[in-house]
């Protein structure tokens, strides 16, 4: 073997390249990266052959001096950073200094810049790591950064690149990142001679629709909180517009596109019970917080974070998630106009009802409280259901007209009645289908409800309210069940013994390994005690606190409000229907029954009407 050696500084590019520079659209990142820093307004991509062949990025920011491109290719060269206390709160997309000497190693980069205080531009051209002597060049102010033939000194990498196409949209995806993370940045892109993209400068809501389409911003809704330092906005698809990949969920800390397990966790958390089997949300949010908090030096490609507080993060995350999430109720639709035929509608009416999201921020909707009648419910199922107390209405912060007049549960108003604004939101029901469906008219067309779905969610949220204000009753057990633990275990346990005893838990130390379950939450006394115990404490380990327990917690509450639900085949009355229609009005999360199902649905009376060919 020989012996230890001093590398030479060529491999040492290529081997931080390989790290850095995993295929085109790594580079283009770095590129990107170092033109937003320059506080760069319009930047401009040209690539061929998927950026193999060209990758080109031009920028109109505070360009290079010529005394600092040269270094500017140099490892561990950098403006952004120069000392310790910088490191730990970074502020600027890039601070490593190695993304522009690891490109220049293994492809033909030219660096071409204006800086404001110089008559011209000057620049620098390097292949494979040797570079050239600065030359004056003719360019605006700014910095322009060619690099050609990526690759061409390490063929064994080249041959890991897939298709043309392929790479070219992962580039594009890249680009797409940062648009979102930057509207008030115009952005181009030109693959091949041909433009793909053309973004000018734009709010967030019209980058938002600009890049992820009409559809995406029509179901979903814009939000902006707020917790002492921390800030998160965005926009939350909703459960309807949910999809079978994760292809809308952009994930931003501070400006930068992060994939982290953490906030990851809090996301799939908010979504829990109002997402149907492997369907995934859609979503676009973006987490400020003090960047002392949070260590962006984790990886090479800085899209892994680590927090400071991650418990206080997670908490914070799927707190405001799940508050609009649980905003999801019925809203009362705009009434139609009667005066015109129905191939007169306007496009709006015919689609508001499709879009609720959109017309919720028009000020078209809004969700209006009706009183239930828990007389109905004792009927069905006994005294011991109605004592199950009904949720609090809690209407939005700001809604475009009060409240009309509660509309009476048991006396159905005909859609075209003078009293049209007395309509609620589901409407009056008409009939039931087959035992399973309750029919109704509102003043938009039918509204078609699954009654057991639908009682299922109201009793689930009914339960969970009523749990969390008279607290978790705790089991304790006759005989204390002990398990062996790691010193990890034993750790986390010590470090959060007070927490778990306020979720109902009760466990100490026997021993350096051994641990003691003296009581359990009730709800889940019939649990595997030694399994439960190791989920709850690698789970509080791991984020801070505790979802493990939640989660089984609702499994069991969910498996109740089945059974207590109303069954298919069972006939209700017109007054126990118009019930679950007010009911579902005021329930948190009743567009989905708890295992994500829609529970109910609008067919709008321009549909119907095209059905029968009226108007026409």
């Amino acid at each position: 073997m020989a012996g230890i050696r001093i590398l030479p500084e060529i491999l040492v590019n290529q081997i931080a390249a390989g790290e850095v520079v995993e295929r085109p659209a790594s580079a283009l990142k770095e590129l990107l990266e170092n033109s937003l820093d320059s506080g760069a307004q319009a930047v401009e991509v040209e690539l061929q052959a998927g950026g193999m062949r060209l990758l080109k990025v031009s920028d109109d920011g505070g360009g290079i001096a010529r005394a600092d491109l040269a270094l500017a290719l140099e490892r561990h060269a950098t403006s952004k950073i120069s000392n310790l206390e910088d490191l730990e709160q970074v502020a600027s997309f890039g601070f490593r200094g190695e993304a522009l000497a690891s490109i220049a190693s293994i492809s033909e980069l030219t660096l071409s810049s204006r800086h404001p205080g110089e008559a011209h531009a000057w620049s620098i051209r390097a292949q494979g790591g040797e570079v050239e002597p600065p030359a004056p060049c003719a360019l605006p102010q700014g910095t322009t950064v060619e690099v050609r033939d990526l690759y061409f000194n390490t063929p064994a990498r080249r041959k890991f690149m897939r298709t043309e196409a392929t790479e070219f949209a992962h580039c594009e995806e890249t680009l797409r990142r940062a648009a979102l993370a930057c509207p008030g940045v115009a952005f181009s892109l030109v693959h091949n001679g041909r433009r793909q993209m053309r973004l000018v400068p734009q709010d967030a809501a019209q980058r938002v629709e600009s890049l992820l389409g009409e559809e995406f911003t029509a179901h979903s809704v814009a939000f902006d909180e707020r917790a002492g330092p921390a800030r998160l906005q965005g926009f939350l698809g909703l459960p309807s517009f949910s999809r079978s990949s994760r292809d809308r969920q952009y994930l931003f800390v501070n400006g930068r596109f992060v994939r982290d397990k953490l906030l990851g966790h809090a996301v799939r958390e908010a979504f829990h019970d109002v997402l149907h089997g492997d369907r995934h949300p859609a979503y676009v949010l973006a987490l400020e917080i003090d960047p002392a908090r949070v260590d962006v030096n984790v990886h090479p490609a800085k899209t892994e974070v680590r927090f400071r507080d991650p418990g206080a993060v997670h908490q914070f995350v799927f707190g405001v998630l799940t508050r609009i999430l649980a905003q999801g109720r019925p809203a009362t639709p705009p009434a139609p106009a009667t005066d015109r035929a129905p191939s007169e509608r306007t496009e709006t009416e015919a689609t508001v009802v499709a879009r609720p999201a959109f017309a919720a921020q028009q000020g078209l909707l809004r969700l209006r409280p009706a009183a239930s009648t828990p007389l109905f419910y004792e009927r069905l199922f006994g005294p011991r259901a109605a004592e199950i107390p009904a949720a609090e209405p809690r209407p939005p912060a700001a809604q475009a007209s009060p409240p009309a007049a509660q509309a009476s549960a048991e006396t159905p108003a005909p859609a075209d009645s003078e009293e049209a604004e007395e309509v609620p939101p589901l409407g009056f029901a008409l009939a039931q289908l087959r035992g399973v469906y309750i029919l109704a008219q509102n003043r938009v067309g039918l509204v078609i409800v699954d009654m057991h779905a639908a009682h299922e969610r109201i009793m689930y949220e009914r339960l969970k309210a009523a749990l969390e204000r008279d607290g978790i009753p705790s089991q304790r057990l006759l005989i204390p069940a002990s398990l062996n633990a790691n010193s990890l275990e034993v750790a986390t346990l010590e470090e959060h013994g007070e927490a778990l005893c306020s979720l109902g838990f009760e466990m100490g130390t026997l021993g350096p390994s051994t641990i003691v379950v003296r009581s359990v939450p009730a709800a889940l006394a019939e649990a595997d005690l030694g399994a439960l115990a190791r989920e709850v404490l690698s789970q509080l380990a791991e984020h801070g606190l505790d979802r493990t327990l939640t989660e089984r917690r609702n499994e069991t509450l969910a498996t109740m409000a089945c059974h207590a639900a109303v069954r298919a085949n069972r006939r209700l009355s017109v007054p126990e229907m118009n019930a679950l229609l007010r009911d579902m009005e005021i329930t948190e999360r009743s567009g989905q029954c708890n295992h994500g199902r829609p529970t109910w649905t609008q067919i709008p009376l321009g549909e119907l009407d095209s059905l029968f060919l009226r108007g026409q």
